[in-house]
């Protein structure tokens, strides 16, 4: 699959894509195939300091920049923990970190995910994401 050339249109993508599923409980089974196809994180990157803190479940989130863009590798030990830090890294990763900064992030309510997450699972969702935007600021101040 393509990079979609905006933010905003990757974020229209998985409000399109989760609109095909009627049911929460097919919308969670999306989300474990997600999950299936995250690329493997390096077994090197799967360090303590790339664990995301406040998440219930173990995530590892790692970043690096390369040619102007914010590539992201992500694994998870919980199926559907594993889905979302896919689901966010498929719409955040290979963007510009301005990019990253500076969209807001609307799919997550659109398509109805934060209500549908226990607190514990939203908390990490929040935390997953912050790490991101993090790594983001960081690659801010590099040309």
């Amino acid at each position: 699959m393509s990079t979609p050339s905006t933010l905003v249109q990757a974020q229209q993508e998985v409000v399109d894509e989760f609109a095909l599923f009627s049911d929460w409980q097919d919308r969670y089974e999306h989300l474990i195939e997600l999950g299936k196809d995250l690329p493997v994180i390096a077994p090197e990157k799967k360090t303590e300091e790339n664990i995301v803190r406040g998440c219930q479940s173990r995530v590892w989130l790692s970043a690096e920049h390369k040619n102007g863009l914010v590539h992201f590798t992500a694994d998870s030990d919980a199926m559907i923990t594993k889905g979302l830090v896919a689901l966010l890294v498929r719409v955040l990763n290979d963007r510009r970190p301005q990019e990253i900064l500076n969209t807001p992030l609307t799919f997550i309510d659109a398509i109805g995910l934060r209500e549908h997450l226990s607190p514990n699972r939203s908390n990490g969702l929040v935390a997953m994401l912050d790490q991101m935007k993090r790594y983001a600021l960081a690659y801010s101040s590099i040309p």
